[in-house]
């Protein structure tokens, strides 16, 4: 069995599909037109850590938290989107 530098095995810590990865980020697989446009996004300090796997979008719940906490210490430190501007604020 694969296991992840976390010591975790590779099966408990992949998400398969828009609507695993939606139901890990946001608590509704219903929201997966948001994973969409996290894929997509092309700004090198936002793009999400998601893969493809043939045709299908794949992400790893390990990676995605670490992820997730680098993108709260960017906005703590005033980096990434409009130099730190909350979303809807305007600068």
């Amino acid at each position: 069995m694969s296991e992840s530098p976390a010591g975790v095995a590779l099966a408990d810590d992949l998400l398969e599909g828009a609507d695993q990865i939606a139901e890990f980020l946001y608590g509704d697989p219903k929201k997966r037109r948001k994973v969409y446009h996290i894929f997509s996004e092309t700004k090198s300090n936002n793009k999400a850590p998601l893969f493809r796997m043939g045709s299908i979008i794949c992400g790893r719940r390990s990676t995605l938290m670490k992820w997730i906490s680098d993108q709260e210490k960017m906005a703590m430190n005033g980096e990434g989107r409009g130099g730190g501007a909350t979303h809807g604020t305007a600068t």
